[in-house]
């Protein structure tokens, strides 16, 4: 065997030894990583402004709903920095399918079953409405076409109580008839599609164990 074969399987052999002890120190990396993220002290994270909460830019994920720069996008990053899990996408496509159940349950007087979702007053506004409406013998009959339209409208969030709060606009499709006592309709068409329009506010503390937000407020 020549000088040079046995160098070459020298170096080979210290080659292995050193990918070994590295793998041993620094463990197996698979793909690309990001360095690992330093902690932050508390005074100075509340010293930097809220929408610097991801690297490399803005964050889509708020800006694709709201102004850079607003207030309601000062508020949702700092949603994030209390809660950074929490993202506007989800919490939209969430929105969308609790305007459906709650709206539905609403038309049909169906309240207990959506209680969890819904804040005190409003409940209680709920609960009045379809009593008042039992009393005159009236029912409805609805059924859901979709959401035309979902808009971000506005958003705060408080510091001190960490209590934030999400406004949306919804413009829904559906079809509803108003029926009295005797069956017969008295307003709408249960076969002409019409549009509702709504203003609904969500609220949640942000960072408790219950992850469900609750309609707070509600308007046109």
């Amino acid at each position: 065997m020549s000088s040079a074969i046995i160098q070459l399987l020298v170096l080979a052999g210290i080659a292995v030894f050193l990918i070994l002890r590295l793998r041993s120190v620094l463990g197996t990396r698979e793909g690309f990583e990001k360095p690992p993220v330093q902690q932050v002290p508390d005074a100075q994270r509340r010293s930097r402004p809220d929408f610097e909460v991801i690297e490399g830019g803005p964050d889509r994920d708020i800006i694709d709903h709201v102004k850079d720069g607003s207030d309601a996008a000062h508020a949702l990053a700092a949603m994030k920095l209390v809660e950074p899990g929490f993202s506007v996408n989800e919490f939209l496509q969430g929105a969308r399918g609790a305007y459906e159940m709650i709206l539905m349950a609403f038309e049909k007087g169906e309240i207990e079953q959506i209680a969890p979702f819904l804040g005190e007053e409003v409940h209680q506004t709920f609960v009045d409405v379809v009593g008042e409406r039992e009393d005159q013998g009236l029912t409805i009959e609805a059924n859901f076409v979709g959401v035309r339209e979902l808009t971000l409208q506005d958003a705060t969030f408080d510091r001190d109580t960490q209590e934030a709060d999400i406004t949306v606009r919804f413009v829904g499709e559906l079809t509803s008839a108003v029926r009295n006592a005797a069956g017969e309709i008295i307003e709408g068409n249960p076969n002409e599609i019409k549009r509702q329009k709504d203003s609904w506010t969500f609220a949640r503390v942000m960072g408790a164990d219950d992850p469900n937000w609750k309609l707070a407020a509600t308007g046109e």
